[in-house]
């Protein structure tokens, strides 16, 4: 029996997954990778050493219009699942409170083995191939997929083009672009999981600083979110993990016209009442001591320096008020928000609604996640399912 051909857009993550698992369920596939190798931003991920899942999974981890739309996926292809996986592959999992690492503390290790494996099973990996555009048959069951060079014929097509994050070359967003004319609404792609410029002239002053802290942010004054850790001040405004955490949020409020708004507590260890009580007892203490002089020991030098420069310094450490005036670039984004709208993709086998035996997986998908292994995962998870589903021969 002839099998069925699967093409992937994509050796990112979600595409290699994609690939191995159609391979082991019968299908002959052929990836298409715009870069001169695969998994190049898979090697970029947890600072090169490739936080690749996680063992706590909050019911927050992953945003997008419908979030609940990774739950089938999950279903198919669980945590255990990509542990168990990646086990069988040869990556000995670090457990570090939870975010899992591979033993070698090396991103390429991840890329390596999908690699092999996927060379074991007949894959085939077609780099330097851009995709132009795609063609359908008549009867819709067959795909052209046209590159600058060669054509590909597909009974099952799969974009795993990833999205327009990162400064890996190749993130540009094509996939959505493909998608797009294969009549697939695109939710407004912003850049996520990055940090925020902010309104104000304070942050000259303190630029460089560590320290930890609550952010919380408002739309439109109203509370929406808030995250807690180390937060690094620079000179356009505010970073740190808490701040990538929210800033999928206020990113995509202000380009929807909304005013975001952060409230930053640099003493979230204590109540307001708790902070006024301390102030008084050092100046007790120390009498002869100015403002600034009472933070030192609390806090860093050109932190202080920015607190005592407010109107009330109890409000100042507690409540610190800076307004959102955008994102970071693409390129230093670690993710995006939006992308496919999921209304239009059956949430079991991640193939479209609008165009029979056209999947999508990974981040191409309005899916993200928060830092943590969450984007992986999905990709992980999102590339098994179409990869299963893929593999199959038509339905009738």
């Amino acid at each position: 029996m002839k099998k069925r051909q699967v093409v992937i857009t994509g050796a990112g993550a979600s595409g290699m997954m994609a690939a191995i698992i159609a391979a082991r369920n019968g299908a002959a596939v052929t990836v298409l990778e715009q870069n001169e190798k695969p998994g190049k931003k898979i090697c970029a991920t947890g600072n090169g050493k490739c936080n690749f899942s996680n063992l706590v999974m909050p019911e927050d981890a992953y945003r997008g219009t419908h979030p609940e739309f990774v739950k089938d996926a999950f279903a198919q292809f669980s945590v255990k699942d990509t542990v168990e996986f990646f086990k069988e592959l040869g990556i000995f999992p670090l457990d570090r409170n939870g975010y899992l690492y591979p033993r070698s503390n090396q991103a390429q290790s991840v890329v390596d083995v999908l690699c092999m494996e996927a060379s074991h099973l007949g894959v085939k990996i077609k780099t330097n191939e851009q995709v132009t555009a795609i063609e359908t048959a008549k009867n819709g069951k067959k795909f052209q997929v046209l590159t600058k060079g060669w054509h590909y014929e597909a009974d099952a097509l799969i974009l795993a083009n990833g999205s327009k994050a990162s400064s890996i070359s190749g993130s540009d967003g094509s996939g959505y672009e493909l998608a797009k004319k294969m009549g697939h609404r695109i939710i407004p792609v912003y850049p996520a999981l990055t940090a925020l410029k902010c309104k104000g002239p304070a942050f000259k002053t303190w630029a460089g600083v560590r320290t930890e802290g609550k952010v919380s942010l408002f739309i439109n004054g109203k509370f929406h979110k808030s995250e807690r850790g180390e937060l690094q001040l620079t000179e356009y405004g505010i970073s740190g993990i808490p701040v990538f955490q929210i800033s999928t949020y206020a990113i995509r409020a202000v380009h929807e016209g909304k005013k975001a708004e952060l409230r930053v507590d640099f003493l979230p260890e204590l109540t307001e009442e708790e902070t006024r009580e301390l102030l008084h007892a050092r100046k007790k203490a120390c009498p002869y001591k100015n403002e600034k002089e009472l933070l030192v020991g609390l806090f860093p030098e050109k932190l202080s320096k920015v607190l005592t420069s407010q109107k009330h310094l109890l409000s100042a450490i507690k409540e610190f008020p800076l307004e959102v005036q955008d994102g970071m670039s693409f390129s230093q984004a670690q993710v995006c928000s939006g992308g496919v709208d999921t209304s239009q993709v059956n949430t079991h086998t991640m193939e479209s609604k609008l165009c029979r035996n056209l999947y999508f997986a990974g981040e191409l998908l309005d899916i993200d996640g928060t830092c943590g292994g969450y984007n992986l995962q999905w990709a992980w998870s999102s590339g098994a399912a179409a990869g299963i589903h893929a593999a199959k021969e038509d339905r009738t």
